[in-house]
């Protein structure tokens, strides 16, 4: 499966780092690619092991916003 994530506040490549490590540190993760200048976070996942509402708690973990 692929899903994007609307990500509100990341400004820098440290943000770009923190979300695709929080990310990638879920099981399931198989690919993420973080796009900075739009805030969209692409993200490849297996179903059967983790779920939207996994990444998205993830991402807010980290302080930031993730939108719908």
């Amino acid at each position: 499966m692929q899903t994007t994530l609307d990500v509100r506040g990341m400004t820098c490549g440290h943000c770009e780092s923190s979300v695709k490590g929080a990310l990638e540190a879920l099981n399931g993760i198989t690919a993420v690619e973080v796009h900075l200048d739009t805030g969209k976070v692409d993200v490849a996942y297996d179903e059967a092991q983790v779920t939207i509402a996994d990444m998205r708690q993830a991402v807010e973990d980290q302080g930031y916003d993730v939108v719908a």
